[in-house]
Parts: C-alpha cells; structure tokens; sequence
C-alpha cells in the first residue's frame, strides 16, 4: 500500500513538472527594456523604446519561436546606477523576463550588467562604454551592440585630426565623457596633434558660459564636445552664440539625430561626429529601408540613431532565439556568438573575446535641411567598414 502511494506521489511530480515545462515554452519571450525616459537623455530614450517595439512586433507578425510571441517590458531607470540595478533585480525577479536589452549611459549599464552577469540572464547593451568591453565587467550572458566610445573616437580621429593641429576638449565629467577623451587623446598621440587642455562640465549643465572664455585662450583648431543628449545641444548652440565655432572645427563624438533636431539648423551647421545609423542608409541597404518604412507607418519622421540600437539589438537577439530554437539561456548565448546579421545598417557580428558588435560606423556633417524633406539634415562624408582594426585587442581588454 505505501509503495503504490509512493508510486502515485512520484507520478503527480513528474506530471506536474511536464505541465511546467510545457508552460514555460508557450509563456511569452520577456524582454526587459530599462532606459532613462525621465532626465537629460529622455528624447532618444523614448525612441529607443519605439524602435524595439518595431522589432518585437515584426517578430510576432512574423509567428514567433513557432507561434511564441514576444512581449517587451520597459521600465525607466532615470538615468541611475542604483535604480538601473533595482530595475534589472525587479525585471528577473518579479517579471521573470527571458532577457534584458538597453542602457543610455556608461554607468547604468554597467549597473544592470552587473545584475545580469550575477544572475545568468543575457543582456545586449545599447550604449556607448568602453568599460563594458573589458574583462573586469564582462561576462559569457555580456553583449554590446553600441557603438564604443574606443571605435567611434578612432574613427572620428583619423577623420578630422592632422599632425600640429590643437585639440581642446570640453567633457561631461563621467564615464561616457572620459572615455571618449581617452579615446581622441589616443588617436591625436598617434597622428602627432596635440591635446592643448580639456574642462570639465557637470551632467545635465544649462550654462555653460563660464567655461567657454577659458576654451578660446586655448586657440584650439579643433574643440571636442565629449558630451550627449541635451548637454550637446546646449553647449554646441551656446559655443556658436559665443562666437568659437568661427574660429575653429567643432567635432563631437557622437553627432545625435535627436539632438540636431532639437537643437536645429544653426546651432549645429558644419559641426562633424560619427553615428552608427542614418536614415539615408536605406539607398545601400533594404534593411535600412524596412526599419525607415516600418518606423514612418508606426510614427512620424526616421529613427534615430540611438533608437535603430534598440532595434537592431531586439532584432539580433529574437534571431538568435530563432536560431536556437528555444529561450534556454546557454544555447542562446552560443547562437548570438556565431550569428552573422544584418538587422539595419549592413553586416555585423558579435566579436568572440568581448562580445563587441563589429560594424560600420558612419562620419558624418551636420547641414541645413532642404525646404521639401525636413529629415535630410545630415550628410556622410566617409564610412568605415566593419572591422576590428578600430577596437582594442582582446590582450589590451584583460582576455587572454
């Protein structure tokens, strides 16, 4: 009699377990989303969020893992380490989410990575960090499909800077800013410009007039904005205003979409910068052109480039579960490693070391745009093709 009551015991758990186990392959595919919506990056927060819904949406349209829908959910970490952590602990913990894509800051990310790597969940960050690249913070479950702040300046570099030419700098004072001085103080070392001073400016600064006397006495040929999102805009305008943009090439790391718009015509005409993405891309790419159609039947105007990131980081890792045939952790990190993609902008793939997405990354000039398309406001004037000449080493990251 206790045998068979044993018997039946152990038949109800096995039961019970393939009910789960069922469950859990016809559950959605949960991916987490934190972004800054509130603060000083929220307008290119925002569309990120458009722009991974685009991708979610295609997936499911297109039936899913074998009718499996995916469901995207977004929640605000406000531009904070320690909220970013909380947000990412609440996503796995709370919201049981398969996956986490996002980030809009060098230390956020760094924030839920940390999270993420602690608890085996994937993440593909969609900004721009050197630190994240390096052994100390990545891991196996670690994915950066941004630009980094080491290949943008490399390109930017070699793009603008000559032998005996001044550079000054005028950085946000965090990682995002330090990094991308590091980088173009790198560059000029190696083409024999010199760095002749660099000052520092808060996150979120709304004026800046205290700073831009002490850059003139530099007499920079070239004054370098380390900085993004609302603090570029200001500070590029209030530069103009100030008269230094008739005196020297103002460059900036990252030439945002967003914040040209913003920002407008003259107070960014003839300033340079690199972007992973622009709209016109679509005359090279058909899917550039699916992302710009899908984006302008949903909402108004192009994605942005920090938007088609979200996109394109959703797009990859639905792929890779495709590829996989599941959401199981492992098998989908060793589809992400050997995928070879084109989600938006032409061929990319996730280097082996350090999970770095190698891809092109486009020079480009601000301009005034022409009366019948109000989007045409930049202009590429060089490309660099995928290739990992412009990323540090594996040994240089801390690999061996």
């Amino acid at each position: 009699m206790k045998t068979t009551k044993m018997w039946t015991f152990v038949l109800c758990l096995a039961s019970a377990f393939g009910v789960s186990s069922a469950l859990a392959q016809t559950d959605p595919i949960r991916i987490g989303l934190p972004v800054p919506l509130t603060g000083p990056y929220g307008a290119e927060a925002k569309d990120q969020v458009r722009n991974a819904e685009l991708a979610v949406k295609e997936f499911n349209e297109a039936g899913g893992l074998n009718g499996r829908l995916a469901e995207l959910l977004v929640r605000d970490d406000k531009l904070n380490p320690g909220e970013a952590a909380n947000r990412a602990l609440d996503l796995i913990d709370k919201d049981k989410v398969n996956f986490i894509v996002g980030g809009l800051s060098a230390s956020t990310q760094l924030s839920t990575n940390n999270v993420t790597k602690q608890r085996k969940v994937i993440y593909i960050s969609i900004s721009q960090s050197d630190a994240i690249n390096e052994a100390a913070d990545m891991s196996r479950y670690t994915f950066h499909e941004a630009l980094n702040p080491h290949m943008t300046t490399q390109a930017v570099g070699r793009h603008v800077f000559k032998k005996g030419m001044r550079i000054a700098f005028l950085t946000s004072d965090y990682a995002y800013g330090h990094e991308m001085a590091r980088g173009f103080t790198r560059v000029a070392e190696e083409v024999g410009a010199e760095i002749v001073g660099e000052i520092r400016h808060p996150l979120g600064t709304s004026d800046y007039s205290v700073f831009l006397p002490r850059l003139a006495a530099m007499r920079p040929d070239v004054l370098v904005f380390n900085n993004f999102g609302r603090d570029n805009h200001v500070s590029i305008q209030q530069a103009g205003q100030f008269g230094l943009k008739d005196k020297m090439q103002f460059v900036t790391p990252v030439l945002l979409y967003t914040a040209r718009q913003a920002a407008g015509a003259e107070a960014y005409e003839g300033v340079l910068g690199a972007s992973s993405y622009y709209w016109e891309l679509q005359s090279q790419f058909d899917t550039a052109k699916n992302l710009n159609d899908m984006y302008k039947k949903e909402y108004d105007g192009y994605p942005s480039d920090y938007g088609a990131l979200a996109y394109g980081a959703v797009k990859s890792l639905l792929m890779a579960v495709k590829e996989a045939g599941t959401t199981d952790t492992e098998k989908v990190v060793d589809a992400l490693e050997s995928l070879k993609y084109d989600t938006y902008k032409g061929p990319e793939y996730y280097r082996k070391c350090d999970h770095q997405a190698v891809q092109s990354v486009l020079i480009i000039e601000s301009k005034k745009a022409p009366a019948d398309n109000p989007d045409d406001i930049f202009r590429i004037v060089d490309v660099v093709a995928p290739t990992e000449d412009i990323l540090r080493s594996c040994e240089e990251l801390g690999f061996k």
